[in-house]
């Protein structure tokens, strides 16, 4: 199975998530139950959220960033976001979260 194919991989106490080509206000509320269940599923510490496939992020994606962000501070863990294009790392930077997300793996 391809990671295109795949939502999300477990390793260890570390959750990569997979995040949709499009992140948009008709997703983000799925997406962030979806998340608090997998990271309650899995107690994870590490939540990467690899935004591979992403092509377009609004405001409401930055919420779920910043909602995954506040969920995994409570539970002592972090979140890192990686393979960010050009156009969502234009965006990240544009709303601050590179400051509360690491962010790795350049595209």
């Amino acid at each position: 199975m391809k990671d295109y194919e795949k939502k999300y991989e477990v390793k260890g106490q570390a959750l990569i998530y997979y995040m949709p080509k499009e992140v948009d206000h008709h997703v983000s509320q799925q997406l962030c139950k979806e998340l608090d269940m997998l990271i309650d599923a899995f107690a994870v510490k590490e939540l990467e959220l690899d935004f591979k496939q992403t092509e377009f992020m609004d405001s409401s994606g930055i919420g779920v960033v910043i909602g995954r962000s506040k969920t995994m501070q409570f539970r002592d863990g972090k979140v890192s976001a990686s393979h960010l294009s050009r156009r969502v790392k234009m965006i990240f930077e544009s709303a601050g979260l590179q400051r509360i997300v690491e962010v790795k793996g350049e595209e």
